[in-house]
């Protein structure tokens, strides 16, 4: 007998259908009795979940049926991997052995779920993905693991039923297919209930002693969605504000919660939360492979880069990181996005992350801090010359995070300090003017403006223009240079509300880029 069960396997961030055909036909041999085959390029995992299959079904009070026992994953031509396959092929093999009451298949439902030996289905990766094909492939029905199912459900459309086991899960199936109303309800969340402590941040700017052009510089990469780097002595407080940038941006839009939540769920680091409501802020170990940054594995996994869309990502002590990691960079930071290329497949991962860097002015630390430095010119030189040029380009804005003096960490001004509430009204209003501004431009910052856009909203006047001119003559800097320096201006502006880039914007922009190369000469 064939009965046939809908599943999903996830590629990237996204998922297939995966059609599970088995077929029960009568032993020819003693060799074909109990035994199961797997066919459809199953990996290792798939391979041995027909031990997994056979405990489960006879641990929940099924009989496993002693025929030849066929399973083909369709399309056949794509490889399967991972244990989420194990519910919806039981499934099956009960349909197949008529213990689901009949029928030839669960045609409008999907299902996903690792089984273990007594029963018990364990959660998977990639829930929400495969609740959103569900929506697109008109499934009515999908069938997740319980710890899943908040995930999943947040993908309106789609009836999700949470299931603790296979008993459970074959109770269901079997309503599903006559038709009868199921005991098991399908879970319903409201958008308010998951986006219920939206920003509960416990970290804010009021508890930051001093560094205001240190705050102030924040304040500005949040508003235009612009790289930042730290350079300052140890204990000056670079991290302690690097933490506290998600505080400040804009809050998530629905959709875009959906968007980041589905490059966690693919990672497996969603759990029982269901909805990603705040802004991810990743910070890495300066130990990190490529891969890790980036992404990478025979069946490719987002990176740090891609599990901080939308967010923060800050490398802290930027020299001691590999320099071909960091060079691996510079495209994700252009282009928003992450292409990783195999063989047999070629994926691609969101990667449009705000990057918080730090460092040290030299490898003690204490180089202009007022302390005494160590290190040789040409120690200085090697350190800082583990960051290239072209990276160090694409980084909008370099600021001088001094040592706290002790008036400002032990003084009680710091009272008036502002709030992360106070500083994120106005980056929201300064976000709504690119919005504006950018209508119909396919851009929704300043800091993804084109060489083109520059040029149309970042206008100068003479006086700008010899200003901007005397910058790049005394500084050196680089054509990309002359750009960042616009778009950083343009985002003062907007925080100022001022229509066009006055001198005084584009003085603070050039100041942003002070700590370029010659910063150390």
């Amino acid at each position: 007998m064939l009965f046939v069960t809908k599943s999903a396997a996830v590629y990237g961030i996204d998922a297939l259908v995966v059609d599970i055909e088995v077929n029960l036909r009568p032993a020819s041999g003693e060799q074909d009795q109990n035994n199961i085959t797997i066919v459809g390029l199953p990996d290792t995992a798939v391979r041995e979940s027909r031990e997994r299959i056979r405990a489960a079904v006879n641990n929940s009070g099924f009989f496993f049926p002693f025929l030849k026992t066929t399973v083909n994953l369709a399309p056949a031509d794509v490889r399967k991997e991972g244990a989420s396959f194990d519910l919806p092929i039981a499934l099956g093999v009960l349909g197949a052995n008529a213990d689901l009451g009949g029928g030839e298949g669960l045609i409008d439902t999907l299902s996903v779920g690792e089984l273990s030996l007594d029963g018990r289905v364990r959660p998977v990766r990639g829930a929400l993905s495969i609740a959103l094909t569900a929506r697109e492939q008109g499934f009515a029905n999908l069938i997740v693991p319980e710890e899943n199912a908040k995930e999943a459900a947040v993908v309106r459309g789609v009836n999700v039923f949470p299931v603790r086991s296979l008993k459970e899960a074959a109770s269901l199936a079997a309503e599903l297919l006559a038709g009868q109303p199921t005991r098991i309800p399908p879970m319903v969340l409201s958008e308010e209930e998951l986006r219920g402590d939206v920003n509960a941040y416990r970290a804010d700017f009021a508890e930051v002693r001093g560094q205001q052009t240190a705050k102030r510089a924040l304040e500005v990469a949040s508003a235009g969605g612009h790289n930042i780097l730290f350079i300052g002595p140890p204990g000056s407080g670079k991290t302690m504000l690097a933490k506290r940038l998600p505080t400040i941006l804009p809050p998530l839009e629905f959709e875009e919660a959906l968007e980041i939540t589905k490059i966690h769920s693919v990672a497996g680091l969603t759990g029982r939360s269901g909805l990603v409501t705040e802004r991810p802020f990743k910070s890495p170990h300066h130990t990190v492979s490529q891969a890790g940054l980036i992404g990478g594995g025979s069946m490719p996994k987002p990176g740090e880069v891609s599990l901080a869309h939308l967010g923060v990502l800050f490398l802290d002590e930027l020299p001691e990181f590999d320099r071909s990691v960091l060079e691996v960079l510079r495209q994700p930071m252009e282009d928003k996005q992450v292409t990783i290329s195999r063989a047999a497949s070629s994926l691609t991962f969101p990667a449009n992350f705000t990057l918080v860097a730090s460092m040290n002015p030299c490898p003690c630390g204490y180089f202009g801090s007022g302390r005494e430095c160590k290190c040789s010119p040409m120690q200085i030189q090697r350190y800082v010359g583990k960051i290239s040029g072209p990276l160090m380009d694409r980084i909008d804005i370099h600021v001088d995070v001094p040592a706290v003096k002790f008036t400002e960490l032990r003084g009680r001004s710091n009272g008036t300090a502002e709030p992360s509430a106070t500083i994120r009204e106005r980056v929201i209003e300064a976000r709504r003017r690119q919005l504006e501004r950018f209508r119909g431009e396919g851009v929704f910052s300043n800091s993804a403006m084109s060489p083109g856009q520059i040029r149309k909203f970042c206008g100068l006047d003479a006086q700008g223009e010899t200003l901007l001119e005397r910058a790049m003559t005394r500084q050196g800097l680089s054509a990309r240079g002359h750009d960042r320096i616009l778009k950083v201006a343009r985002t003062i502006a907007d925080l100022a509300a001022a229509d066009s880039i006055g001198p005084e914007h584009l003085s603070e922009a050039i100041n942003y880029r002070s700590l370029d190369r010659d910063y150390w000469t």
